[in-house]
């Protein structure tokens, strides 16, 4: 999937007159709005603070307007691109490792109880959870000052659990030394699995292919950043067996105003354009059955996964449980979510699989109209046989 805009503009000539359209319409109506904000309301306005107030609001629901109509006609006359064949994703068998990476066992450490809550698990908690298998994906980019210790959380706890347990870090393209400490972890715990993708292809990929790897029954995957904590899992297990998925929502969400902000706008753009309502769609914190994500393998490549994966469930029927889930400060690393380059790529993906997805349930309707139909129709013949 082309990463941004200018990219997609420079590889496709064809794309100059869509966007020549919309910049015009968007022009003119942008004139119109302004227009009719500054100069119209004041003629049955008279109170000049409310037609100010009425002017603003207006202008800033023009503009919005605009800007939503601009992009999906933007979508609606461009040709879907072909999708980018991403170089395959590498999955080390457990243990099987360079005799170079073997020098890191250290970096996993018991974490000492006065540092952080310890959460009791209690004897029913076990005997739920112990006839389980769980696969955690962790997809990590750049994160050496952390791994280490993430991996080592994830396996001193689910161990209490007595649980089924294989830790797969996809190490998306790092330049540091992320790839290198996971081999070291994967070297002397068995339950650890390296996958890695020889350049940096995003977020989306990266959850790609830990599911793709995925052997367990369940599938946990969480970031590998150290904002979120492994012991709130233990309150997702008494709903997996009654709904398709266990979603966690940030309490107190640890992130700049900034970043809030977008949040807050990219899931009601969501929730307009695909109908998916959660409280926090980004939350990465979410159990999975693993038969799922197998039979629905996920398309996007960036920030747009979470809304997929839940659009999914949506579509094929599954229903799914909200659970709040602490949510820390960064241990260490450099958040890149926000960087203008994934985020014109997640409204790029958005667009354009929202269009594809649709015309796919369209036609599914369709399939399951001409059906009933003919069921019908065979029903009379029947019963006109038997008269």
């Amino acid at each position: 999937m082309i990463d941004t805009f200018e990219t997609y503009f420079v590889e496709s000539s064809e794309s100059h007159a869509p966007i020549a359209t919309t910049t015009l319409l968007g022009i003119g109506w942008s004139s119109a709005i302004l227009w009719l904000a500054s100069n119209a309301l004041h003629l049955w306005i008279v109170n000049t603070t409310l037609w100010a107030n009425a002017s603003k609001v207006l202008a800033i629901f023009g503009t919005v307007l605009i800007s939503y109509v601009g992009m999906r006609l933007w979508v609606f006359v461009s040709k879907t691109p072909k999708k980018q064949e991403l170089p395959p994703a590498v999955v080390s068998a457990p243990g099987n490792v360079p005799d170079s990476h073997r020098s890191l066992p250290a970096l996993v450490r018991r974490e000492d109880t006065n540092e952080r809550e310890q959460h009791d698990i209690g004897g029913h908690e076990h005997e739920r959870v112990s006839n389980r298998s769980l696969s955690v994906v962790l997809p990590a980019y750049n994160e050496e000052q952390v791994i280490a210790s993430i991996v080592s959380d994830v396996l001193n706890v689910l161990s209490r659990l007595r649980m089924d347990v294989e830790v797969l870090v996809v190490d998306d393209g790092s330049t540091d030394r992320t790839r290198s400490i996971v081999a070291a972890l994967a070297a002397n715990h068995s339950q650890v699995r390296l996958i890695t993708h020889s350049t940096n292809q995003g977020y989306g990929a990266a959850l790609a292919s830990g599911f793709a790897a995925a052997t367990k029954d369940l599938t946990l995957f969480m970031d590998a950043d150290g904002q979120f904590d492994i012991r709130d899992l233990q309150r997702f297990f008494p709903y997996i067996d009654e709904y398709g998925a266990v979603i966690g929502y940030r309490i107190h969400r640890r992130d700049s105003w900034m970043r809030k902000l977008n949040a807050w706008g990219w899931k009601h753009l969501i929730r307009l354009v695909l109908g998916v309502h959660v409280r926090d769609i980004d939350c990465a914190f979410k159990l999975l059955h693993t038969d799922f994500l197998h039979r629905y393998p996920l398309e996007t490549r960036g920030a747009m996964i979470n809304a997929e994966l839940l659009y999914k469930l949506k579509r094929a029927g599954y229903s799914y449980r909200e659970v709040g889930v602490h949510h820390l400060p960064r241990r260490g690393g450099r958040a890149t979510g926000a960087s203008p380059r994934v985020i014109a790529r997640a409204f790029r993906e958005l667009f354009i699989y929202a269009r594809e997805w649709r015309r796919e349930e369209r036609a599914n309707s369709r399939q399951k109209t001409v059906t009933q139909q003919h069921h019908n129709s065979s029903s009379i013949s029947e019963r006109n046989t038997l008269q």
